[in-house]
């Protein structure tokens, strides 16, 4: 296990990529080594390793998804070609390009260039195999918890992913959460449409307003922020077993047939 003398600050900076991804860079204090979260576009990881005269060591893949591997295979081609040590981290159900360490629900492991310690968490439901990372206050979950929202279920069933999110609502309130993509204007839309009597939700709504007016990113979360305005969050509540109710025309008492038709809702939204 990683000695606490020997744990560094982490620092992670946002990689924009495509139309709304977001790609995390993880250093440490003023250490070269540079760690990559779902570099789905290697061009842009690239610009940034060398505008930041860092050295890249280790990519940490979520899921399978293309937007999320895309660029695994050009950075590896650039560490070799820089001769630079490079380890892919990533889900051991779900196949990887170069995966070098196939990780689960057990496992940790320290990025020593990084003095940084990271334990996995499993998280089925968006895909069969995702995982998330947690390192010191920040969760690196990919596309199963968005602010305000949650990922599509592709692979996983609805009692997975309610689960996957449970999980999540259980860690520390202090958590930074790092997800994938900027969804939250249009996650919070919907959000007030389930829960428009949601005080907390109608004050975040309209940070994340002025927040994208200035193209300022609305990422990183915390889990704090996420218990009080994420509906996906928030299916043991009266108010949103009542929302599910009017919706479907049946009664609905437990959360996870809330949760089953707020995510349908949401899909069709």
């Amino acid at each position: 296990m990683l000695q606490s003398q020997t744990t560094s600050k982490m620092q992670v900076s946002m990689i924009k990529a495509f139309s709304d991804n977001y790609i995390w860079a993880i250093s440490s204090q003023n250490k070269p080594a540079l760690a990559i979260v779902d570099p789905g576009d290697a061009d842009v990881c690239i610009d940034y390793i060398e505008q930041n005269n860092k050295q890249l060591s280790a990519i940490l893949i979520t899921h399978h998804h293309s937007d999320h591997v895309g660029g695994i295979n050009k950075l590896v081609q650039y560490c070799q070609d820089n001769a630079w040590p490079l380890t892919v981290y990533g889900p051991e159900n779900e196949s990887i390009p170069h995966c070098d360490i196939k990780l689960n629900e057990h496992s940790t492991f320290v990025l020593n260039d990084l003095a940084l310690e990271f334990s996995v968490i499993e998280l089925p439901g968006h895909t069969s195999g995702h995982i998330a990372y947690l390192a010191q206050d920040s969760l690196f979950c990919g596309d199963t918890l968005f602010s305000g929202g949650c990922g599509r279920l592709f692979e996983g069933t609805a009692a997975q992913m309610l689960n996957s999110l449970e999980k999540l609502s259980s860690l520390p309130e202090k958590t930074h959460v790092y997800c994938a993509h900027e969804y939250t204007k249009a996650n919070l839309d919907f959000a007030l449409t389930v829960e428009p009597s949601n005080r907390e939700l109608v004050y975040y709504y309209n940070q994340v307003l002025q927040k994208r007016a200035q193209n300022i990113a609305t990422i990183p979360s915390s889990i704090l922020q996420e218990k009080m305005i994420n509906p996906f969050l928030r299916c043991h509540r009266e108010s949103l077993m009542a929302s599910a109710s009017e919706f479907s025309g049946k009664s609905v008492t437990d959360p996870l047939s809330a949760f089953t038709i707020i995510r349908a809702w949401k899909d069709n939204f």
